[in-house]
């Protein structure tokens, strides 16, 4: 097992190799704002979950404060963190800003920066989703700031999800997913703007913006898979437990849908979970991995989000299971006939035929999580350390970053921040690590909202905050 980064950075230090750090378990391992510090390892097993109900669900989401002078992202002891770009807006943002209708900053460089990914000649993609646009931030100033900030393009549907194709170092196009589409632009490695304003439309209608508060879960991340002949596309649920075979508005969501490059649906890749929001192959294994977000009102500690590695044609769970077979007691078991046992199914059950269904037990049939995370706390972004030392001590190589946008269905709130995933092999050990804290001021107020990681071609790990509109850069100097 490798050593995660405080032992790895105190032996520097002291030239002592220490014994392995005790990793927090059990109903412990379930901690709220003021118990995240970096450094601190979690495991969260099946067996430690509550039942149903144990605790009410509240309404306990945040209003945002401007960051106060004297707070700061904290990372572990050997890393510095700088504000690379953004962090310069009037007002925060809040929940009620996250609207249907795009609209440009009325102050600062962003509105709402969510997705980061790094392209292959080292620029760095940005989705400002709120404002429609996809800006690029190239380069680094003696101060730790962007050299350059270039509106890539603008007019897009909340867009989201990036990726360049084909893989390798000369990609000829960057595909978006936006909050109804799937778009592209033709692309040459180094453009700062794209020649053609005007995207090509690769899937003309993906299922959109949901009835959740906020138009919920319209958020679309697009991966390659590692051969690069096939687009996995990820689709949030439009509720927190609608039944697909009874609510027809819950087909094909809740997925990950299979596409050629060209656009054409191939199937549905996976299924039963509940919101993907980030999407990462990893390089090791060529796996496609998520960083999902789970159901809501069961409780402050129940269910877990998760992050893991997917399977093709493997069903994890939503709505009528979560973690494993556990039931959701709210819902009788699916249809025979309906999604859960035949997710390939070309169009939703009639109404009248789910009405007089028969009932099955399907449990054995979900896949059990790789990592459990805090409940509630809204995994979003994720990434994987290259697997070669650039910046980050060795220890880190190969490892998984997940942002957790943090809690609102939660009486004491959790979240906020950016956690580490041990990794060996490309598998996790299941235990995760509080990495980038600090976002919550220690009168328990929310200033930032962690979104979007990445790795950079320099090694620093780079992390977009839609709550303070900025983009952090954490980098290992230790010292």
């Amino acid at each position: 097992m490798k050593l995660h980064v405080s032992l790895a950075v105190c032996a520097a230090l002291t030239g002592t190799l220490l014994p392995a750090q005790q990793v927090i378990t059990g109903s412990a391992a379930f901690a709220d704002w003021s118990q995240q510090q970096p450094g601190t390892m979690r495991k969260i097993t099946p067996a430690d979950l509550p039942a149903p109900f144990a605790t009410q669900s509240v309404d306990n989401g945040p209003t945002l404060i401007n960051r106060p002078k004297n707070a700061w992202p904290i990372a572990p002891p050997g890393f510095r963190v700088e504000l690379y770009a953004g962090g310069d807006a009037a007002t925060p943002m809040q929940r009620a800003d996250d609207t249907r209708k795009t609209y440009g900053p009325t102050s600062g460089t962003f509105v709402m920066p969510r997705i980061i990914h790094t392209a292959p000649n080292g620029d760095l993609f940005v989705a400002d989703s709120q404002a429609g646009s996809i800006f690029i931030l190239r380069g680094v100033t003696p101060e730790g700031k962007a050299q350059i900030v270039s509106e890539f393009a603008s007019g897009l549907d909340h867009p989201f999800g990036i990726a360049f194709y084909p893989s390798g170092p000369d990609p000829q196009w960057i595909y978006v997913g936006t909050a109804t589409q799937i778009v592209r632009f033709a692309y040459k490695s180094g453009e700062l703007k794209a020649e053609n304003p005007a995207p090509e439309v690769v899937v003309p209608e993906i299922p959109g913006y949901a009835q959740l508060r906020g138009g919920g879960h319209w958020t679309r991340d697009v991966a390659f898979t590692a051969d690069g002949q096939h687009m996995l596309v990820s689709v949030g649920s439009g509720s927190n437990i609608d039944d697909p075979d009874t609510h027809p508005r819950e087909f094909h969501r809740a997925d990950v849908l299979e596409f050629t490059p060209a656009g054409k649906f191939v199937e549905v890749y996976a299924y039963g979970i509940r919101n993907c929001v980030g999407e990462a192959i990893n390089p090791i294994t060529g796996q496609l991995w998520c960083s999902t977000n789970e159901r809501d009102q069961l409780g402050s500690n129940l269910p877990p989000d998760y992050v893991t590695h997917v399977e093709e044609g493997g069903f994890y769970g939503w709505p009528w299971y979560y973690t494993g077979n556990h039931k959701d007691p709210r819902l009788p078991q699916p249809c025979a006939d309906g999604t859960g046992p035949n997710p390939q199914l070309t169009a939703p059950l009639s109404a009248l035929h789910a009405v007089s269904c028969k009932r099955v037990d399907i449990g054995s049939r979900v896949i059990t999580p790789d990592v459990l995370v805090q409940p509630h706390m809204a995994s979003l972004g994720l990434t994987f350390y290259p697997n070669h030392s650039a910046n980050f001590p060795a220890e880190f190589e190969g490892d998984g970053f997940a942002s957790e946008h943090g809690s609102w269905n939660r009486a004491r709130r959790g979240g906020y921040e950016v956690i580490m995933i041990p990794m060996k092999d490309g598998k996790a050990l299941g235990e995760y690590e509080d990495f980038l804290t600090g976002f919550v001021t220690p009168q328990g107020q929310v200033w930032g909202r962690p979104v979007g990681v990445t790795v950079g071609h320099d090694g620093a790990l780079y992390v977009t905050d839609d709550g303070s509109r900025s983009i952090w850069r954490v980098i290992y100097t230790g010292k």
